[in-house]
């Protein structure tokens, strides 16, 4: 038989155990319905502000204020391998900000790079202003639009292009279409990049095809498997141009050198960089007017 002090113990710790959870449980600071998201913003204990776009769903973004440097989430910190395959990258497009941690990050290590971010939910924007410290200046503009329209209105190519548009839940079928990915490619500079995240095909219906669209639109395409994550980076190039692991880390531990990141790419691509072949022929390739499964 348990001993009433026994019993008394394992109350006590069980209320201390609660005590302690809720004082970590994070603080919401804002939370609204969008005409596209549920958006929602909790700070923990220590400062950290996080994006959701679900309660209960995938962080979006993960900001610590005033720190540009601080990249939590592992895709965030390996999307930035394409810049690896542009000499001097001079503009920059970012399509779908979140909390803004991507295009701040650039912004500090490249400061005399243009950056334009575009998102169609004017309260996202609104949000990474307000919550999450992003701050434009005369190099960094948000501009609040449909991705696809403000890239077919592009009369300027871009260096790179980074597509950060898509969920595991919700995907905009109509940027992820061989239509849209050509217009993608007539806004790139000749030797420039483009940049997909995409959820791997565990968490997206969509994934072998989207893959195929990518091979159907680009000369040479390759991907990077996000180590401790769902994602899977796509890097697109509108030229053949065969970039070996070995050579894309080399390139990669460079610039995170030179540029002072305080990470090393090189790792990323170590960890999970390959060319993409044939294993995707059979998927469809996805169409204006087709609508998704």
């Amino acid at each position: 038989m348990i001993s009433r002090r026994l019993l008394a113990l394992g109350i006590a710790l069980v209320a201390l155990a609660v005590c302690v959870f809720a004082s970590v449980e994070p603080k919401v600071l804002y939370e609204k319905e969008s005409p596209y998201n549920t958006i929602v913003v909790t700070e923990d204990s220590g400062g950290l502000r996080t994006l959701w776009f679900e309660k209960g769903g995938a962080r979006q973004s993960v900001v610590k204020v005033g720190d540009p440097d601080y990249v939590e989430l592992p895709y965030a910190r390996a999307m930035p391998v394409g810049l690896a395959l542009v000499e001097e990258p001079k503009r920059v497009l970012i399509v779908g900000l979140g909390g803004g941690t991507i295009p701040s990050f650039l912004h500090k290590h490249y400061p005399r790079m243009t950056i334009d971010v575009v998102d169609i939910d004017p309260d996202v924007v609104d949000v990474a202003r307000r919550f999450f410290g992003f701050r434009e200046d005369s190099m960094m503009r948000a501009h609040v639009a449909d991705g696809r329209r403000f890239i077919e209105a592009c009369r300027h190519p871009y260096d790179v292009i980074f597509l950060d548009a898509f969920g595991s839940e919700n995907i905009p079928y109509h940027l992820a279409t061989r239509e849209f990915l050509l217009a993608v490619r007539r806004a790139l500079s000749p030797d420039g990049v483009v940049v997909g995240n995409i959820w791997s095909r565990h968490a997206n219906r969509l994934h072998d095809a989207m893959i195929r669209t990518y091979q159907d639109v680009f000369d040479e395409l390759y991907l990077v498997d996000v180590r401790g994550a769902g994602n899977e980076i796509l890097i697109a190039l509108p030229q053949k141009r065969r970039i070996g692991q070995l050579e894309l880390a080399r390139r990669a531990r460079s610039v995170s050198r030179q540029k002072r990141f305080p990470f090393d790419m090189g790792e990323m691509v170590v960890y999970g960089y390959r060319y993409v072949g044939n294993e995707f022929s059979r998927a469809r390739v996805l169409r204006d007017r087709k609508k998704a499964d």
